[in-house]
């Protein structure tokens, strides 16, 4: 995928310096044999802030940049990431109930930033995303959303199956959309705190994580055609949540 050359960091010490000061990084690549003080640091400081790590050939990262790079291309977010735990507490401190969305494995960029477009229009109070298997946030991401991503809290876990136990500790139940589920989505009461769980379109939600959810959902189809764009499926499952809330 394309990446804006004013988006990507190189080298040793710039990385380093980008990750010391809370920039907000997508992602570090790593030559895959790069070793010394400097790369032992550069991992510890993407751990602590939770920063994927990737490990790739040589010429992966030449081809990303003329800069020297020295083993390490970090790429800069188009977008901050916020801490789940404290999204949770702004959104009951307001006194609402909240109302997140989960999305596993959804890569297509464009995807992603319609999904965020209808999830802000329709009330939705944050977006959570695993580190690893989701679309990248960046500016095609970003202009596809209309700036919807800049708007929503957008919150990275390196856990979805952890991220919804701490949704479950919070007293939010977690629904997962599966099409051959029997309960219908107008069945669902989403006027309690709920969370909503997405699946990419070529694998849907992975089997463990639709396991600890509280029930699963279909949206029902007409016409025996039974394939819907996942952000068209969001949309119309957010709506619903949506008319609930706002029913007198």
């Amino acid at each position: 995928m394309f990446q804006s050359k004013k988006n990507i960091i190189a080298g040793r010490n710039p990385v380093t310096e980008a990750l010391k000061a809370g920039q907000t990084i997508d992602k570090v690549l790593l030559f895959k044999n790069a070793s010394g003080e400097a790369i032992n640091e550069i991992r510890q400081l993407a751990k602590d802030n939770q920063v994927p790590v990737q490990y790739v050939p040589n010429e992966k990262l030449n081809s990303l940049t003329n800069i020297q790079h020295q083993g390490v291309v970090a790429f800069k977010s188009a977008i901050r990431y916020q801490d789940l735990q404290q999204v949770i507490d702004w959104v009951n401190e307001k006194g609402e109930a909240p109302l997140f969305l989960i999305l596993d494995g959804v890569t297509d960029v464009r995807n992603i930033g319609a999904i965020a477009r209808t999830a802000l229009c329709c009330g939705a109070h944050a977006i959570i995303i695993p580190d690893k298997g989701v679309g990248a946030l960046n500016e095609d991401a970003v202009k596809t959303s209309a700036g919807a991503l800049e708007q929503i809290n957008i919150c990275r876990v390196n856990s979805l199956m952890k991220a919804v136990d701490e949704l479950h500790l919070n007293g939010i139940k977690v629904f997962a959309s599966e099409m051959t589920a029997k309960t219908k989505v107008f069945d669902l009461d989403m006027k309690e705190p709920v969370a909503i769980v997405m699946g990419g379109e070529e694998k849907g939600v992975y089997p463990a994580l639709m396991r600890i959810c509280d029930a699963q959902f279909n949206i029902p189809m007409t016409g025996g055609f039974e394939s819907l764009n996942v952000s068209v499926a969001t949309g119309m499952i957010l709506y619903e949540a949506m008319k609930q809330r706002i029913a007198p």
